[in-house]
């Protein structure tokens, strides 16, 4: 078998992730390449308008087993579709695009909300949003480093 030899960053199976437009200086991100659209906890969606634009609120447990910490997050509105969980299971949510800074890379991707609570990773990175920057070596983890919380 050939390995793929690129310069993309590699990542690891679970990478620290920071989404600065959101004011998420730090969460924990579960890389799935079997998931085709990423994911991100959300709680209390609300959408509104904005200068007559769609938007929508809505707050985060950035921390995995904690429910106490939780911050409020606004974003514009990109679309609302079915997305279909790893169960097969059906629901529309929302989709917003949001910054997301891995290690060195800044890139912009599109996140759907969903409830994660009983998920173990408060966010999901799927293959849509890795396929062009990324490179993943399922054994590692946190290839990338952590994110300064400042």
């Amino acid at each position: 078998m050939s390995e793929i030899i690129t310069d993309k960053p590699m990542l690891g199976w679970r990478e620290w992730v920071a989404l600065p437009e959101l004011n998420i200086m730090q969460i924990k991100a579960k890389i799935d390449t079997g998931a085709r659209s990423s994911a991100l906890h959300a709680f209390t969606i609300e959408p509104y308008l904005k200068d007559g634009a769609p938007w929508v609120m809505f707050a985060i447990h950035p921390r995995q087993k904690n429910t106490e910490l939780a911050i409020e997050c606004h974003a514009p509105v990109k679309d609302r579709r079915m997305v279909s969980d790893s169960g097969g299971h059906k629901q529309r949510r929302y989709v917003i695009d949001t910054q997301l800074i891995i290690g060195t890379s800044v890139i912009t991707a599109e996140m759907t909300l969903t409830n994660r609570d009983s998920m173990l990773f408060r966010m999901l990175i799927g293959r849509t949003a890795m396929a062009a920057h990324f490179q993943v070596a399922p054994g590692a983890s946190y290839l990338q480093g952590k994110p300064r919380s400042e």
